[in-house]
């Protein structure tokens, strides 16, 4: 077995499973700051945590799709 062939494995059994997981969790996050961001209106306090959690959320989204394309260039 070849070391490409190896690590095509890996990635497909472990690595790829683990992004996606993460870039759901990524998502929900997300969504629950937008969720924050819409339903409380009335509290500025409360819209900016939102709007921090949706800008947490964006900032994971970016580093998973680079984690992604980094391992796609390494094998």
């Amino acid at each position: 077995m070849q070391i490409g062939e190896f690590l095509n494995k890996i990635s497909d059994a472990i690595v790829d499973p683990l992004i996606r997981l993460m870039f759901a969790v990524v998502s929900v996050v997300f969504a629950w700051g937008i969720f924050q961001f819409v339903a409380n209106t009335e509290s500025d306090e409360k819209r900016e945590q939102g709007k921090q959690t949706m800008i947490w959320g964006l900032v994971g989204m970016f580093i998973m799709i680079a984690v992604y394309g980094i391992i796609g260039i390494i094998l």
